[in-house]
């Protein structure tokens, strides 16, 4: 029996399999994705660090400790890194990029790849550099010409192409330029108060003693401010990071996956409507209520395994594909290979969610009553809570749970995002009645028939006011809350290239170069926009506590790296326009060197130390020990092109302290700001030069990137929800077919009809879109409020794309849908009525 019916059900039945197999194609595609990803990770953990273990630290590595670790690592290399500009004589232009001077056989697992191949053996051989390839090929340099560091010039002898750990992105944001370590010195860049990254890279040639010296030794080094990576814990931090990406791609992915089950239980509404009869007529027969419903659960069943499997291949297509999709993010190459455990639980999940989203509306056959049979119509019924739905709703509810459990491992989280999602479909669902209860309340009698009789359809038995405004407003929340989401990140960091903000600021700048700097900017008719003094320090007390003793202390929430943290302040007499006072009192200036000296954090800073007004802070300027008071917490934003600081002394403190200077001014003119940088570079190579404007054409490529890989994520809801659009406003022709007939019987004409059908789509996509658009905003105000920390503002452009787009399609669906019931003929129906 299930057999021979679904032979006359071709139509309705594939767009349950297209429903499930989208969904599931994106679930196996990305889990795939995730397994391939940390295998790979796990496979190449050792090239991700490039040695067994690396120790970092704003200072090198004293004496003792180099050689403690020594003796346990024979094989040893140095690395310095900091950020600087380079100058290639040759086409007269400067850049800021990562300056790394490297000593030793590092790396010692994977390698430095460059152009010509060998060139990462021989440039510490001599007065050579390697220089990003991308860097060369922006400032049109090529091999043999020389970059210029500081005071020192280096011929580039080799292209770098990649170095261990570094991705795509990363060598796009901060190119680097290798020179030999021994020529460090030459440079003359490294000055005190520069902010510089001193690496030690060791190869042991045993086990590590993970018990005893060798746990002393990392121990030690910690309460030294110096920071120890192991390939052990690159690893998992590594694996740690992407994690949380391939968990978003799979709610994503999962989310695609319910908008098609949402499909499954709208295409299944219309299937058993669709039924009613002949489950009548099998009553009739002697047919149970529960063989009934065992034959379009079979059916179900059946197709929904063939639609999983089916996704279950492209998802294994699509995983060919995302390792190219994502390149560019991720640190090791990936070979892509198949995994079962995903084919196989994809194909699980989507025959399971298959059964349990058709339940819903196959559970209501048992009620069929065998007068079903002899009668189309027996009335509208009452509706009434039905145990047994409400028991398969929540088994779904449950089934999302879990799922969403297994692929992020948090039952917290994955009960919010269940019951999100829940209340959302509650949410739209009263919408739509509450919308369908206006129309019949307010709807002008002025009105032509058409739009009366279109409008009156929102409202009158069999409506699909709820179903419709429903599904269509899940598929525009999550479309909209993406595009929504992509453009707060552009707007971000696009905030800065606005015409009146600086666009240009240089630091790094000694105490005696400061006022020669100013007047080579005003030299060039340059704004000087701000000039701030930074003083660099460390806490050395927190409310009388060192770092040991807080440790020591069970109930000091105190993190390490409030002790562990080199401090950039500035001083000041008063707030600038970036930040408000939050809580407390702001003084200036302390007039006598026996006052108290209060100072301001920021509001945040505050809240992750749990400070509080009058909490004592002692300061350890290089030497100075200065005790302070906090007086004041400020909301600073952060997104603005000013000094910003964490913390911010008062004038009359720290003017004597060692400092050095930044300089904000902005360049409208592309030639005027590369001949003022190539002025700074070669008077002053120690000052480096942010250039907002490269970093934002930076940045859009990076976004691009990333937008494009939403985008590709997208497809598969847009595609979901089309397929889900359909599947309801099929539902909208089976109702509507005797309706329209009857109109032809009393005269109507096929240009009314259409014009009627194209008011009713038109409308509901219009309630669903802008359904979906309120409930769209009130997420993403949600995410921006408690998770990206930024205030959303509505974007009329991209709502008015969702909303004309979702529009357009409902109403061009629902025409299409209904030309057979135009073409229906008036005897056909009233025969059936007979």
């Amino acid at each position: 029996m299930a057999w021979r019916d679904s032979r006359r059900s071709k139509g309705k039945l594939l767009l349950f399999i297209l429903a499930i197999s989208l969904g599931i194609a994106a679930l196996v595609g990305i889990t795939s994705f995730r397994e391939n990803l940390m295998q790979e990770i796990d496979d190449q953990a050792k090239t991700l660090i490039g040695a067994d273990i690396e120790v970092k630290g704003s200072q090198p590595l004293p004496d003792s400790l180099m050689l403690a670790f020594y003796e346990m690592a024979p094989e040893m290399s140095r690395e310095t890194y900091f950020a600087s500009m380079v100058y290639f004589p040759q086409t007269d232009g400067t850049r800021l990029a990562q300056v790394r001077a490297l000593s030793g056989k590092y790396p010692y697992y994977g390698k430095i790849e460059t152009e010509p191949a060998d060139a990462a053996d021989r440039f510490q051989d001599g007065q050579y550099a390697l220089v990003d390839q991308k860097l060369m090929i922006q400032y049109n340099v090529e091999l043999g010409d020389s970059v210029k560091v500081g005071n020192q010039s280096f011929e580039i002898i080799g292209k770098l192409k990649k170095i261990p750990g570094q991705t795509e992105i990363g060598a796009t944001a901060s190119p680097v330029v290798y020179i030999p370590f021994s020529r460090l010195d030459q440079t003359e860049l490294l000055k005190k108060g520069s902010r510089v990254n001193y690496l030690s890279y060791f190869q042991f040639q045993e086990p590590i003693d993970t018990t005893g010296k060798w746990s002393k030794l990392v121990t030690l080094a910690d309460k030294q401010g110096f920071r120890i990576d192991d390939v052990e814990e690159r690893k998992e931090e590594t694996g740690r990071s992407f994690k949380d990406l391939t968990n978003f791609l799979e709610l994503v992915a999962f989310t695609a996956l319910l908008l098609g089950c949402i499909g499954v239980a709208s295409s299944m509404y219309v299937y058993t409507k669709e039924k009613t009869s002949i489950v009548a007529t099998l009553r009739c027969l002697g047919m149970k209520a529960h063989q009934a419903i065992q034959i379009f659960l079979l059916q179900v069943a059946i197709f929904g395994f063939i639609g999983a499997a089916f996704g279950a291949l492209l998802g294994m297509s699509i995983h060919m594909y995302l390792p190219v999709l994502v390149s560019d993010f991720i640190p090791v190459e990936i070979t892509p290979s198949f995994s079962w455990t995903a084919i196989l639980g994809g194909i699980a999940i989507g025959v399971v969610v298959s059964i349990l989203f058709a339940l819903l509306s196959l559970v209501a056959l048992r009620r069929v009553s065998p007068l079903q049979a002899i009668r189309a119509d027996l009335g509208v019924e009452r509706f009434r809570v039905d145990p047994v739905q409400v028991l398969v709703a929540a088994a779904i509810l449950l089934f999302m749970v879990v799922i969403i459990y297994l692929q992020i491992g948090s039952l917290q989280d994955a009960a919010i995002f269940t019951g999100g999602l829940a209340l959302a479909i509650a949410l739209l669902t009263l919408m739509g009645k509450g919308l369908a209860w206006l129309v019949r309340k307010l709807l002008p009698a002025s009105l032509s028939y058409v739009w009366r009789q279109g409008l009156s359809n929102l409202y009158r038995p069999h409506n699909q006011t709820s179903l419709l405004i429903t599904t269509l407003g899940i598929g525009t929340t999550f479309i909209a809350t993406l595009l929504f989401m992509q453009q707060l990140l552009v707007d971000r960091v696009t905030i800065a290239g606005s015409s009146e903000r600086p666009n240009t600021i240089l630091f790094d700048i000694q105490t005696p170069q400061k006022d020669e700097v100013k007047a080579l900017t005003l030299d060039y008719d340059l704004p000087v926009m701000q000039e701030v003094p930074i003083v660099t320090m460390r806490l050395q007390e927190l409310n009388g506590l060192t770092k040991n003793e807080a440790e020591a202390d069970t109930s000091i929430n105190t993190p390490d790296w409030a002790y562990n943290r080199e401090y950039r302040v500035t001083y000041r007499d008063s707030l600038i326009d970036s930040e408000t006072l939050a809580e407390g009192k702001w003084i200036g200036h302390i007039a006598s060197p026996s006052d108290s000296i209060f100072i301001s954090v920021s509001k945040g800073f505050a809240e992750n130390l749990e400070l509080k007004i009058g909490d004592e802070m002692l300061f350890n300027v290089q030497g100075a020990l200065i005790k302070t008071y906090v007086g004041s917490f400020r909301d600073v934003d952060w997104r603005r092109v000013q000094t910003n600081f964490l913390v911010l002394f008062p004038k009359g403190v720290l003017e004597r302290a060692p400092q050095f200077h930044v300089l904000i001014t902005r360049i409208d003119d592309t030639d005027l700001s590369a001949r003022y940088q190539q002025a700074v570079v070669r008077s002053y190579p120690n000052i480096s030069i942010i250039d907002l404007e490269l970093i934002l054409e930076t940045l859009e490529e990076i976004l691009g990137k990333i937008a494009f890989v939403i985008r590709f994520m997208a497809f598969f809801s847009i595609g979901t929800g089309v397929i889900m659009l359909i599947s309801s406003i099929v539902l909208s022709r089976f109702q509507r077919i005797r309706e329209n007939v009857l109109l032809r019987t009393l005269g109507a004409t096929s240009s009314k009809l259409w014009k009627i059908i194209f008011a009713e789509y038109f409308f509901l996509g219009t309630l669903g879109a802008f359904s979906g658009l309120i409930l769209a905003t009130i997420v993403t105000t949600l995410l921006g409020k408690f998770v990206f920390e930024f205030t959303f503002v509505p974007a009329p452009a991209a709502s008015l794309l969702v909303a004309v787009s979702v529009i357009a399609l409902t109403t061009s669906i629902g025409l299409l849908n209904s030309r057979s019931v135009i073409r229906q003929r008036p005897m056909e129906v009233l025969r059936k009525e007979i």
